[in-house]
C-alpha cells in the first residue's frame, strides 16, 4: 500500500490561492485547502488523496512523459493515441500498418511490447530542501553552486533507491534555488500495446486540427503494465503477468453537460509563469522563432523525401513530434504578441523594482536582481544562433547524435557515478541505450545528410564574432559548401555506424581509443569537444546565476504582492479543476464546449487527414449510437472543452466528474491556450478532451 511521507516545509511560506478564476496546477498536499465542494465536487480531499490509504491518485500514472490511468484490475492503462504513437509506429510495417488500420489484441499473448515505455506510480514524497541547499556555500561561484545542487540531488536519489529497493527516486526542483522535493515511484518497465484506433479516428484532422477547436478525433489508446511472476517490476519477459494496481478508475458512459464541474489529475510538464519579462522576451524574439523555423524546415524535408512505405512509417513519428512543437510555438508567439505579454510583465517588474527601492533592506537584498537577469538574457540573445547550431548538430543529425553518445559515454563512464551527467549514471545508462536504439530505428540517410548540410550552411552564415571555427576548419565553410558536401557524402559511406551491435559495443570505450575507430562522425565530435565544453561552461554559469536570482525574484514577488502562489509545473503530480465551458476566441464568435459526430461528417472529405472510415459513416447514417446516444439531436458526443489549467504532460490525463468517475481524456489545448505555459486566463484558457 502506498505510504506518503508528510511534507515538512514543501512551500515553507507558500500556500495556494483558492479562487476558481485563478490558475492552478495544485500539488496534492494542498488540495485540502481548496473548497472544491463549493464548486460542485462530491468527493472529499481524502477521497482524492489520503496519506497511507488507497485513494484516487493511485490510479494515475506517468507514462513515459504523458499521463495515463488504470482502468482495470489487470494493469490496463487508458492514455492518448498520440502518447502511444511511437509504440504503434514501431510495431507497424508495410505488411501490418497499425497506424493506418489500428490494432486490437484479442488476448494477452497478442499484446505488443512497447520498447522504452515506462510507467511511474507516485508512492511517496518528502521535502529535502535543507539537504539540497546545505550543499552550497557563499564562497562558491555560480557554476559551482549549480553543480553542487545537482550533485546533491543525484546523491539523494541514489540513496533513496538503495533504501527502497525496486523503487525509482527523483528530486524535483519546486522553486528554483528554494525548495526541493524527493518523490519515490513504483517503476514498471514492461509496457505493451493493447488497442489503438485507426489513424482516421485516433488522429482525425491530423496536424491541421492539432491545437484547434472545434475538434473531432478520438485521441485514445490502451496499453498494459506487466510485472514479474513475483509481482516485482521487471523488464519484458513472456513469463511476466499483468500488474494489479491498488485501484482503478470507474468509467461513466453518460457524458457531460455544459457548465458541469470537472477536475483532472496528471503530470503536467513545464510552465514558466514565475519567469521574468527578459526570459519571455528572449523566447519571443529569438529562441521560439529559430526553433519553429528549424522544425518546419525538417518537416518539409521529411514529407518530401523519396522513401519506401516502411521508412515513411518510421519518419511519421518524427514528423508528428516536430509538427506538434512547431504549431505550439506558433500559437505561443501569436498569443504573446496579441496580449503584449512581454511589455505587461515588464510593467509589473517596474512596479516591483520601485517597491524594492523604497525599502532600504529590500533594496540591499534585491535591488540588482532584475538588472542581473536582464544581463543574462542579453548574453543569451547574443550567442543564440551559434549555441543552437551546436545543439542541433547533435540532436537533429542522428549520426552525430550516435557519435555524441559514444564520445560522451567514454568520458562520463570514467568518472565517479555522482559526477557523471544524468544519462550516463549507472541507474540511467540502460535507459539511455534504449533511447539510442529507438532513434536508430528512425534513421534515414537522405534526411540525415540534408539536415547536416543545412546546419553547416547556417554555420557558414554566422557573423564573424559568432563563428564556430572548428566547423570552418573541418568543412572549409569560408570557401562555400563544396568541400562540406564531399566530406558529408564520404562520411555516410561508413555504414557500420548505423548498426545496433556496433553502437552498443562502442558505448563506454576508454576515451583514448576513440580516435582509433577511424569513424568520421566520432572524429568530428572529438574535434568539437572544446566547443561543447565551452558552451557547457557558459550555460552552467548562467544556470548557477539564475538559481540564486530566481529564488530572490520569488521572495521579491511574495513581499510585493502579499499573495501566495503555487510553483510552476515540473512533471510532478498535480490537480486542476474547472467547468465544461466554451469561449469566444474573437469578436462575434463563440465556441460551444461539446462537439458531436455530425462535425466529423461535416469535415469528412475522404482524403487524409479528414478521412472518416466507411463503417463510421454507415453507423452515423443509421443513427446507431447504442447506449452512448445523448440528448443532442446528433446523438453522439465526440470531444469536450473545459476551463482547466493544463500543459504538456497532461496528455492522457483523466477528466473526472464530481464523483471522480472518468468522463473524458485530455489531449490538447485550444490554439489560444498554448500561451498557458506563460500566463493563464479563464476567458481563453481552454483544454480539449475526447468524451
Amino acid at each position: 500500500m502506498r505510504t506518503i511521507i508528510p511534507l515538512l516545509t514543501w512551500f515553507f511560506i507558500f500556500s495556494v490561492s483558492l479562487s476558481l478564476s485563478e490558475e492552478g496546477m495544485y500539488p496534492l498536499s494542498e488540495i485540502d485547502k481548496l473548497d472544491l465542494r463549493k464548486e460542485g465536487m462530491q468527493l472529499s480531499a481524502k477521497d482524492i488523496f489520503n496519506e497511507g490509504e488507497v485513494s484516487l491518485i493511485d490510479a494515475i500514472v506517468n507514462l513515459s512523459g504523458c499521463t495515463g490511468s488504470f482502468v482495470s484490475d489487470k494493469g490496463l492503462i487508458l492514455t492518448n493515441h498520440h502518447c502511444a504513437y511511437r509504440a504503434i509506429q514501431e510495431a507497424s510495417s508495410s505488411r501490418n500498418d497499425y497506424l493506418q488500420d489500428g490494432f486490437r489484441s484479442e488476448s494477452l499473448a497478442e499484446e505488443i511490447p512497447a520498447a522504452g515505455y515506462t510507467v511511474r506510480i507516485t508512492e511517496s514524497y518528502r521535502d529535502v530542501s535543507d539537504d539540497v541547499l546545505g550543499a552550497v556555500h557563499d564562497t562558491m561561484t555560480a557554476a559551482q553552486r549549480r553543480s553542487a545542487i545537482e550533485k546533491k540531488m543525484k546523491s539523494i536519489e541514489v540513496q533513496a533507491e538503495e533504501d527502497y529497493p525496486g523503487k525509482r527516486a527523483s528530486v524535483a526542483e519546486m522553486f528554483t534555488g528554494k525548495s526541493y522535493v524527493l518523490f519515490l515511484y513504483t517503476y514498471l518497465k514492461d509496457v505493451r500495446l493493447v488497442y489503438a484506433p485507426p489513424q482516421s479516428i485516433g488522429n482525425f484532422g491530423g496536424d491541421i486540427d492539432n491545437w484547434e477547436w472545434p475538434r473531432h478525433n478520438a485521441d485514445f489508446s490502451l496499453m498494459r503494465a506487466y510485472v514479474g511472476p513475483d509481482g516485482r517490476p521487471a523488464p519484458f519477459d513472456s513469463a511476466n503477468v499483468p500488474y494489479q494496481p491498488e485501484t482503478f478508475l470507474q468509467i461513466n458512459p453518460d457524458g457531460v453537460q455544459k457548465n458541469e464541474f470537472a477536475f483532472m489529475l496528471g503530470y503536467p510538464g513545464r510552465t514558466y509563469r514565475h519567469r521574468s519579462s527578459y526570459f519571455l522576451g528572449y523566447l519571443q524574439d529569438k529562441y521560439m522563432p529559430f526553433v519553429k523555423d528549424w522544425y518546419q524546415w525538417q518537416i518539409n524535408l521529411m514529407q518530401n523525401v523519396d522513401s519506401n512505405k516502411d521508412m515513411a512509417l518510421k519518419l511519421d513519428s518524427r514528423i508528428k513530434s516536430l509538427a506538434n512543437t512547431e504549431k505550439n510555438y506558433r500559437g505561443k508567439l501569436k498569443g504573446m504578441r496579441e496580449l503584449n505579454l512581454v511589455q505587461k510583465r515588464r510593467q509589473q517588474e517596474k512596479k516591483l523594482q520601485n517597491f524594492v527601492e523604497q525599502n532600504d533592506q529590500l533594496n540591499h537584498q534585491y535591488g540588482d536582481v532584475l538588472s542581473s537577469i536582464e544581463q543574462i538574457y542579453e548574453d543569451r540573445r547574443a550567442s543564440l544562433e551559434h549555441d543552437l547550431i551546436l545543439d542541433y548538430l547533435r540532436r537533429s543529425v542522428y549520426a552525430l547524435y550516435f557519435a555524441n553518445h559514444i564520445h560522451k559515454s567514454a568520458i562520463e563512464r570514467q568518472k565517479d557515478d555522482l559526477d557523471r551527467e544524468w544519462a550516463y549514471m549507472d541507474r540511467n545508462f540502460d535507459r539511455t541505450k534504449i533511447y539510442i536504439k529507438s532513434r536508430l530505428g528512425r534513421y534515414n540517410e537522405k534526411v540525415d545528410q540534408a539536415v547536416l548540410l543545412k546546419l553547416l550552411q547556417k554555420a557558414a552564415n554566422l557573423p564573424d564574432d559568432q563563428r564556430i571555427t572548428v566547423l570552418d576548419s573541418l568543412f572549409a565553410l569560408d570557401s562555400g559548401m563544396q568541400t562540406a558536401r564531399k566530406k558529408v557524402e564520404e562520411a555516410y559511406e561508413y555504414d557500420r555506424f548505423f548498426q545496433e551491435d556496433y553502437l552498443m559495443n562502442h558505448l563506454a570505450l576508454p576515451p583514448d581509443t576513440l580516435a582509433e575507430l577511424k569513424n568520421p562522425f566520432v572524429n568530428w565530435m572529438l574535434a568539437l569537444n572544446a566547443e561543447y565544453e565551452k558552451l557547457k561552461g557558459k550555460r552552467d554559469h548562467w544556470s548557477g546565476q539564475m538559481t540564486t536570482l530566481s529564488a530572490q525574484l520569488v521572495n521579491m514577488k511574495k513581499a510585493f504582492l502579499k499573495k501566495d502562489f503555487v510553483p510552476d509545473a515540473n512533471g510532478t503530480l498535480r490537480l486542476t479543476y474547472g467547468k465544461i465551458r466554451g469561449y469566444s476566441p474573437s469578436d462575434a464568435v463563440y465556441y460551444e464546449p461539446i462537439t458531436t459526430l455530425k462535425g466529423v461528417m461535416e469535415k469528412n472529405t475522404g482524403q487524409k487527414p479528414f478521412n472518416a472510415p466507411d463503417r463510421l459513416k454507415t453507423l452515423y447514417d443509421q443513427k446507431r449510437f447504442g447506449k452512448y446516444k445523448s440528448d443532442d439531436p446528433e446523438g453522439l458526443p465526440v470531444c469536450i472543452l473545459y476551463s482547466m489549467d493544463t500543459t504538456g504532460g497532461n496528455s492522457g490525463s483523466p477528466v473526472l466528474n464530481a464523483k471522480g468517475q472518468l468522463i473524458g481524456l485530455n489531449f490538447d489545448r485550444a490554439f489560444e491556450a498554448t500561451i498557458n505555459d506563460f500566463a493563464w486566463d479563464e476567458s481563453y484558457s481552454r483544454s480539449i478532451g475526447v468524451d
